[in-house]
């Protein structure tokens, strides 16, 4: 099983218009590595909703339903919606987490899509 973050401005688009959607097309992804994140999905795998700007907060959970790699840019990938974490975890809990240390979301804060270990999953979700 893979897991990723997705990071997303909430005056864009939030968790709350997540929840009321039910499920979306993930959209606006253009930096390579990112889109190269998102050709690694297949339905199930499992992310993590994360507000950026001055939120700085994974708020809640997702799933990809599908993912349609006919578009040669950018692959087509839906996702419903998953649940609200009991404990949002903030960019400075994040940067505080030894597991965090190497992983791309710090590394390379501006990439809207990064890939989360097992471990760092359970994290999010504790």
């Amino acid at each position: 099983m893979n897991y990723f973050l997705f990071k997303t401005e909430p005056h864009v688009y939030s968790f709350d218009d997540f929840l009321a959607a039910g499920e979306t097309i993930w959209d606006g992804v253009t930096a390579p590595a990112a889109v190269k994140y998102l050709r690694e999905m297949k339905a199930g795998t499992k992310w993590i909703f994360y507000h950026t700007g001055d939120e700085r907060t994974a708020v809640g959970t997702g799933t990809v339903v599908s993912v349609n790699p006919s578009d040669p840019k950018v692959p087509v990938v839906k996702v419903k919606v998953g649940k609200r974490l009991k404990k949002p975890k903030t960019l400075a809990a994040i940067k505080a987490t030894a597991m965090f240390v190497k992983s791309p979301l710090l590394i390379i804060g501006r990439l809207s899509v990064v890939p989360l270990t097992k471990e760092q999953w359970d994290w999010f979700l504790g």
